[in-house]
């Protein structure tokens, strides 16, 4: 069924930031999500159940599709190890995410409504392929079956499937119409429940209850220690969470990766995880509130502080060059009435004359008073200091008034603005090109 909005145009991002808008409604902070637990105990952190986002009728963009996942594992591996090294955002993983976050805009639905693969072979209807095998025989047989469930790659797009691409190209991508029929479907969603519980013991996890929170399971120890060696599995990490937000399930995601980010951040049991759980795993949940009490949790525990890069943009001080100079003092106005008013001459000279002159015009006749103000006023039209509402052709009204005192002039200093400090880019993203399984 055809998008209506198909046609719409979206401007595409193309920096991190034009994709993160994680701390642009930042307006009051939110409380801390509580820890999942002591290191070594399985108590879940308690989610507030929200309701399902619907993923269906908005626009979406056209993805891009996967690449190997072994050779992302690898990358994720070397990221990794470099432990010293500051890490940079993926401009990759951003946009990957946005596209997700914002239902691909752009992206035109062309398949058509009775089209529905995904949802026939939830009913157990058709088999996967390339294998030719059924849901039940999956739930059924491969659960607990680690040495299958590890080292075969086609499975994982048939029971989590997505509107992208995946490696394995015999599988379909979703469509809206699919979508919102499955979530009709009773039988398709106990199977995908199932699918996910039993892809959670794989990874060392348990659902605790109906609301999504998790805790480790019994064999977390031995699975951990899998997961923390075997980085291919964060691809599938990431395409659970999406496909949980596609069918109804977008509360579910918070409590996994609070769960991961307390594993690899607190308890050190993942610790190779961290770079995919807070590039990919944390933005796969469409809300910005929950993002940030994600990236809350994860900014107070991460090592080194310094080096964290996920968190709300530092405001940064003004420098001390770019305020403005102080504006300089009105001139103050002269005594009883005083005509011509002058702020104090830089020429010193000329001003002391014009001030011991003005002293001696009680004892000088009218004619010698008005040649020696002709005089002052003079010498006066070069000094910088004049006001330009002077009006030197007004007198005074008696001698006395002659003797005036000008506050001094302002000197203002301006200083160069210093550079913002500048950081530089640290190495690339483990998870740069490398898409879901």
């Amino acid at each position: 069924m055809g998008n209506l909005l198909g046609g719409v145009s979206f401007r595409e991002p193309t920096t991190v930031e034009d994709c993160d808008s994680t701390w642009q409604t930042d307006s009051e902070p939110e409380p801390e999500p509580e820890e999942p637990g002591p290191a070594g105990g399985e108590g879940p952190g308690r989610e507030p159940a929200q309701p399902p986002e619907r993923a269906g009728g908005r626009p979406r963009a056209s993805p891009a599709p996967d690449e190997d996942a072994e050779a992302a594992g690898a990358e994720q591996g070397r990221d990794s190890t470099g432990a010293t090294a500051k890490p940079k955002r993926s401009f990759y993983a951003a946009r990957d995410l946005y596209k997700y976050r914002h239902q691909y805009p752009n992206f035109k639905d062309i398949r058509y409504q009775n089209d529905l693969s995904n949802l026939r072979f939830y009913k157990n209807k058709i088999p996967f392929k390339p294998d030719g095998v059924y849901i039940e025989e999956v739930l059924n047989k491969w659960k607990g079956d680690y040495e299958k469930l590890e080292h075969n790659h086609t499975y994982i797009q048939w029971l989590f499937p997505l509107r992208e691409q995946g490696l394995n190209f015999y599988a379909k991508e979703l469509t809206t119409y699919e979508i919102e029929e499955f979530k009709k479907t009773k039988e398709a969603i106990r199977r995908f429940l199932l699918a996910y519980k039993m892809m959670l013991e794989f990874f060392g996890i348990k659902l605790v209850d109906k609301t999504g929170n998790v805790a480790r399971a019994v064999n977390w120890q031995e699975r951990f220690q899998h997961l923390n060696e075997s980085q291919h599995n964060y691809l599938r990490i990431t395409r659970i969470l999406k496909s949980l937000g596609e069918l109804g399930y977008e509360s579910f995601k918070s409590p996994l990766v609070k769960l991961i980010l307390y594993e690899a951040l607190v308890a050190n049991t993942l610790p190779n995880i961290k770079q995919s759980a807070l590039e990919y795993f944390v933005y796969t949940v469409r809300d910005r509130a929950e993002r940030r009490k994600l990236l809350r949790f994860a900014q107070k525990h991460y090592t080194p502080a310094e080096h964290f890069i996920w968190g709300p943009p530092r405001k940064e001080p003004a420098p001390e060059g770019s305020k403005a100079p102080p504006t300089p003092s009105p001139p103050v106005p002269a005594p009883h009435g005083q005509g011509s008013v002058h702020r104090k001459s830089k020429n010193a000279p000329a001003a002391a004359h014009f001030n011991s002159k003005a002293a001696e015009e009680k004892k000088g006749s009218p004619k010698d008073a008005e040649t020696e103000r002709r005089g002052a006023e003079a010498g006066e039209e070069d000094c910088p200091g004049d006001h330009p509402n002077s009006r030197p052709e007004q007198t005074a009204s008696s001698p006395t008034e002659k003797k005036e005192s000008a506050p001094p002039s302002d000197r203002v200093e301006g200083g160069e603005n210093p550079a913002p400090n500048s950081e530089s880019p640290g190495p690339a993203s483990p998870h740069d090109d490398a898409p879901l399984q």
